[in-house]
């Protein structure tokens, strides 16, 4: 059997036992707040859990590293649609210690790349329309400075209003400890 097989026998029982009802609620964030933060697997619970999140609580968009590296990407448009159409008051940048982000190397994850089949040619053709995909690829030496930059970007875009607090934390996969990057509300 294969999990997509296993996902889908699962999702049958789900829908049939309705076991969907205990997570009935809306589009809305009932505590009015968007959170970007990391995908990393350890923070699927355990960071709504640190700040006493419930689903229908929050909005949550996630990338590798909770990192917003352009002004008018998908996750920015997530940010503003969550802020303008979504009701939320509040923009949350949480990063983790320990983050796979942390570090990254570019030119190592371009050489798992070609060894898994993505021709030179077509990283020649990327790196030369003017994308250097080995800066794209590279991660960063401070989770703290990251996520600083994060709210930086967000704080100062020219679509975000200005009445809106953007935080900076940071959390440890492994207890849940938030730490504070940037107090919003002190701006």
């Amino acid at each position: 059997m294969t999990l997509l097989s296993e996902i889908l026998d699962y999702n049958k029982t789900f829908i049939d036992e309705k076991l969907y009802e205990a997570y009935t609620t809306t589009k809305f964030p009932d505590k009015r707040l968007v959170i970007l933060t990391c995908m990393d697997t350890r923070l699927i619970e355990l960071l709504h859990k640190a700040m006493n999140m419930k689903n229908g609580d929050v909005k949550v968009v996630k990338n590798a590293g909770a990192i917003l590296t352009h002004p008018f990407g998908s996750i920015m448009r997530s940010l503003l649609i969550a802020v303008y159409e979504l009701q939320a008051d509040e923009v949350y940048v949480i990063g983790h210690h320990d983050c796979g982000m942390s570090l990254l190397n570019g030119e190592q994850m371009l050489d798992k790349m070609t060894k898994r089949g993505i021709p030179n040619e077509t990283l020649d053709i990327i790196n030369n329309s003017g994308i250097d995909l080995n800066q794209w690829l590279q991660g960063f030496d401070s989770v703290e400075e990251s996520v600083a930059h994060s709210v930086d970007m967000i704080r100062n875009h020219p679509l975000m209003a200005n009445d809106v607090p953007v935080h900076g934390l940071v959390i440890d996969p492994e207890t849940g400890k938030l730490d504070l990057v940037i107090d919003g509300y002190k701006r």
